[in-house]
């Protein structure tokens, strides 16, 4: 039972972390750009899909704000449509200050029908929510068949699994180290104690047993 538990925990972790690392790590869609556009958004309950208000575009209450949309179709012909905020120093770490900027550029690129970009985002799209995932770079490419690889995604991941090695590591090192010889000498001393326990144990019984025989003695006389 207890390795059942345990087993569901570790893939409950792994599933969080795995989504943790989708939604942030940045994704690059080949797509042409048909419309870019500002709306005013209501913000509810989903508030932490969007960016913090004092680095979105046009913040005006924590209800409601003015947001960067940009419209984009795939070679396949299905829709995607990005937010265009600023990401300032908040998470994720993308350090995003020009969504003006990049709005002009994705603007640039609608008005020409023929041009494919690579659109580099973090986030998802779940009309359910109304959540959209973050524009943060336009890059032209050649056509819709351009093949891109993710090696910065890969810098990461290899990052991150090398960081959780060292830890390892260091922690079953500081078990090794400090915390095992010390459950050892507790042990010893739970050990010396219990023995002392013990001897006394044997001493009080046969202390008492002495005593016992002394009593015995006094009533053999009396009678």
């Amino acid at each position: 039972m207890w390795t059942k538990i345990k087993w569901g925990l570790r893939i409950l972790v792994l599933l969080i972390v795995g989504l943790f690392l989708h939604y942030t790590l940045p994704q690059r869609d080949i797509v042409q750009v048909v419309n870019t556009y500002n709306r005013v958004t209501p913000i509810g309950g989903n508030w932490m899909f969007y960016g913090s208000e004092d680095t979105g575009t046009g913040a005006e209450t924590s209800t409601s704000r003015d947001i960067r949309f940009i419209d984009a179709v795939y070679p396949d012909g299905s829709t995607m449509t990005y937010r265009n905020e600023d990401t300032g120093w908040f998470w994720p770490p993308y350090f995003k200050w020009d969504s003006s900027t990049l709005q002009a550029e994705a603007t640039t690129s609608a008005r020409n029908s023929a041009q494919w970009v690579a659109v580099t985002h973090y986030g998802w799209r779940m009309p359910i929510i109304s959540i959209y995932p973050n524009a943060v770079k336009i890059t032209p490419v050649e056509g819709p068949d351009t093949s891109l690889f993710p090696w910065l995604n890969l810098v990461i991941i290899s990052f991150l699994l090398a960081a959780i090695f060292m830890i390892r590591r260091m922690w079953l090192q500081f078990l090794e180290r400090m915390v095992d010889p010390t459950l050892s000498r507790a042990g010893d001393a739970l050990g010396a104690v219990g023995d002392r326990a013990e001897a006394v144990q044997k001493e009080a019984r046969g202390f008492l047993g002495r005593i016992g025989a002394w009593l015995n003695t006094w009533r053999a006389k009396k009678k």
